[in-house]
């Protein structure tokens, strides 16, 4: 095939194939130290092709150093890593299927809007490519925006400029270093929403470097919670909230109520149930929902699944909640402060023996109960979860 017939086949294929996808990335046994520092161990992960990917955890974690690696800037100690089965672990970066979005947008400030986005395709001598960069400024809506420079627009429309730039070269995988961490919280919350809308349209692999968990959780089809090196998590997000697998996961996403204690036996009178003694008192938990089932272990309950009332008002002496099983957790407290936030309250409450649980309330009756007074908290015990009592060192405080 001649040049110019090349040329001229690629200037015929449309900017964007709405049935086309992502493709597969796949990372087998892929590390990578600096020195004695392990900052990504031995990592098998595969995520199918036009999923929105979230890696997330906290500063010095190894996210952003896979990221990089997938990208070509930093080269793996070890393992292979495959997009859509070709293996790219020696490629450079620039001949690697993938773009990348920063945290800093990195535009030019001397061209148009339109300019910056067709950038790639005019180093690449594609003939139509005001077209196509029409294209994907109307796909992050700022078409009418075209011919203006990038400071004259918000935060919000640069990082879409800089997203329908890397969009527009038409990569099998798109990356996402912390795109947002520069927009005020307004923005971000908007960026989420289009980032989503945006990825459903194209139908891209999108691979999302965060340490914001509200992201990550709002956005991601899968996350991926790392720590020190490796992934303690993955799954879907409501799957990872609501059934956390290790403390720091607990921790991480969201807050969590976590309280030491040691199986005792089935709770009696309620098939499936685990009897937990902590410091003297007796709580159930939801066999299924536990890591364990013998031995020490870490019960564990979000601060939303309590219920908390002024303490002598069970309506005809019942609990508050009923559980799915017939019975309730059940203990006594004080309550130590109370924080206002708008739709909801939050409590502390000391409970002897397990220390201060934390406690959010919707603000929905106008019961007003202040710092001093004593209340009982309920939960259904299938709303909670248990986790390996060893972790104990590693919950930190504990409580929510």
């Amino acid at each position: 095939m001649s040049t110019d017939t090349a040329q001229d086949t690629l200037d015929s294929t449309p900017a964007r194939e709405e049935e086309s996808r992502g493709s597969e990335l796949t990372l087998d046994q892929v590390s990578k130290s600096f020195g004695d520092f392990h900052a990504v161990k031995p990592l098998d992960l595969t995520v199918p092709a036009g999923e929105f990917f979230a890696l997330l955890g906290p500063s010095g974690c190894g996210k952003t150093t896979t990221l990089r690696m997938v990208a070509g800037l930093e080269k793996p100690t070890g393992g292979h890593i495959r997009i859509g089965g070709t293996e790219v672990t020696a490629l450079p970066p620039f001949k690697r299927p993938v773009n990348t979005v920063f945290q800093s947008y990195a535009l030019f400030p001397h061209m148009s809007v339109k300019e910056n986005v067709a950038f790639g395709l005019r180093r690449r001598k594609v003939r139509n490519w005001k077209a196509q960069a029409d294209e994907f400024l109307d796909l992050v809506e700022l078409g009418h925006l075209a011919d203006r420079k990038p400071a004259q627009l918000s935060g919000g429309q640069q990082q879409r400029v800089a997203l329908a730039r890397a969009l527009v070269n038409q990569p099998e995988i798109l990356l996402l270093d912390e795109p947002l961490g520069a927009l005020d919280m307004k923005l971000r919350r908007q960026m989420q929403s289009e980032l989503k809308r945006i990825q459903t349209e194209v139908g891209l692999t999108f691979i999302h470097v965060t340490h914001d968990q509200e992201e990550a959780m709002t956005m991601a089809d899968t996350v991926a919670v790392m720590n020190a090196g490796r992934i303690e998590q993955m799954g879907a997000p409501e799957d990872l909230y609501d059934l956390p697998r290790t403390a720091f996961v607990a921790n991480f996403l969201g807050r969590s109520n976590l309280m030491s204690g040691t199986v005792t036996g089935t709770g009696s009178g309620a098939d499936g149930l685990l009897e937990v003694e902590t410091s003297g008192h007796r709580l159930l938990l939801d066999a299924s929902r536990a890591v364990s089932t013998t031995g020490d272990v870490l019960l564990g309950v979000r601060p939303e699944k309590i219920a908390l009332r002024p303490a002598g008002t069970r309506a005809g002496g019942q609990p508050v909640v009923v559980g799915t099983s017939g019975v309730v957790n059940e203990v006594d407290g004080t309550v130590t402060d109370v924080s206002f936030t708008g739709v909801s309250t939050e409590y502390r409450v000391d409970v002897p023996g397990l220390g201060e649980l934390g406690v959010f309330a919707q603000n929905r009756d106008g019961t007003r109960i202040r710092p001093g007074d004593p209340v009982e908290l309920t939960w259904d015990p299938a709303r909670a979860f248990g986790l390996d009592g060893a972790e104990d060192a590693a919950a930190g405080e504990g409580a929510a």
